[in-house]
């Protein structure tokens, strides 16, 4: 069994896709999977990022309504959709083209099928991350802030665009401020993405044997690309508990300014007393931080130890020895969720625009001439 399905990969990989059609299908997969995301993200940011007490944001349900209801959709609901976009379309292209260029010589080179797309899904995870992270920090940002001058949030950011957004950090707080985060974004994402891509081929073979044709259909294109996502996001829900409390938890000023000079606390969500402060001093107040990466769908249960710990592997010691193993995978509902959606979007819209590329006769030729 295990011959003939290395066999039938084998197949597969004889009739190999051009680099640039993977790039194209995938950074229009992943945009549009974000897209669809965004608002449910910004809800998170939201929830991660209240200084409130209590807090003004409780259920998902409820704050998607109450940021509809105050600021829209435009300036609310999806407020740092523009740089979300900018980071995400190319940094998919890097992802795709990584991930098929990776893959390609692994399998070539004798390595395992399987080993091969774990490997070439971290990697390409890898080199994306230069790309996405300061994304994502000027995304989180201008989450936080909805719109200038915003009435019914102080999130402590009062930016007026992207581009000033972007200006202003790179002033006041230096350009690796937008990489506050990166080495906590790593530790999560490379293993999710690793794992999602390994489900995925896996569960594509799987499927086309059981069809017995490369078109498996719709059903089963929305089952394979779905369920690899919702359980890589089951199985580094742990990373993500961890990450996530790190990342919003309330630290003292000194604690603050050390995870800023080491880059392993993220800054997005720090608060500042006054009217609408364009930027944050945190040596002079208390910094609460928020995740810089992909949404965090973990909120840290009402009283919980604080990790006082920048190590990942520490602080899931920590958590599993206060609050057992149902606290490791706190939030594995809303994760699942989230994962599965966000990746059966991507992956199966990456499939059907390939379709079309090997359809339009031009392209196709393209294609054979590139091969």
């Amino acid at each position: 069994m295990e011959k003939q399905e290395e066999e039938e990969e084998e197949e597969e990989e004889g009739v190999r896709r051009p680099y640039l059609h993977c790039m194209l299908a995938g950074g229009v997969g992943g945009t549009s999977g974000d897209l669809l995301m965004h608002s449910i993200d910004t809800v998170k940011t939201r929830q991660q990022g209240d200084p409130h007490v209590p807090p003004k944001y409780t259920s998902l349900s409820s704050s998607y309504l109450k940021i509809f209801r105050q600021e829209g959709i435009r300036r609310g609901l999806y407020s740092g959709v523009t740089p979300a976009l900018l980071g995400s379309f190319p940094g998919t292209l890097i992802f795709f083209g990584c991930y098929e260029y990776s893959k390609r010589h692994l399998i070539d080179a004798g390595i395992n099928h399987s080993l091969a797309y774990l490997t070439s899904g971290f990697l390409a995870d890898l080199a994306a991350s230069v790309v996405y992270v300061p994304s994502e920090v000027l995304k989180t940002r201008l989450q936080l802030q909805g719109r200038y001058n915003n009435p019914h949030f102080k999130s402590g950011y009062n930016y007026r665009s992207t581009l000033h957004a972007a200006r202003t950090i790179i002033k006041q707080e230096g350009f690796a401020a937008l990489f506050y985060g990166y080495r906590a974004t790593l530790f999560r994402d490379l293993p999710f993405s690793a794992l999602q891509f390994a489900f995925y081929e896996q569960e594509q073979t799987w499927a086309k044997q059981y069809v017995g044709s490369k078109d498996i259909g719709l059903g089963l294109e929305v089952l394979t690309a779905s369920t690899a996502g919702g359980l890589a996001g089951v199985m580094t829900c742990p990373l993500d508990v961890v990450k996530t409390r790190v990342q919003t938890q309330v630290n003292r000023p000194e604690e603050s300014i050390k995870g800023a000079s080491t880059g392993t606390k993220s800054q997005a969500a720090g608060l500042k007393s006054g009217p609408s402060p364009t930027i944050l001093q945190p040596s002079k107040q208390t910094v609460r931080t928020i995740s810089t990466s992909s949404p965090s769908t973990t909120i840290p249960k009402q009283g919980s130890v604080t990790l006082d710990t920048s190590s990942v592997f520490t602080g899931l010691k920590l958590v599993y020895q206060t609050e057992g193993f149902a606290g490791c995978f706190r939030g594995v509902g809303p994760r699942f969720l989230w994962t599965s959606v966000q990746s059966g979007t991507m992956l199966v819209l990456y499939q059907m625009i390939l379709k079309q590329f090997e359809a339009h006769p031009l392209v196709a030729g393209e294609g054979k001439a590139a091969l």
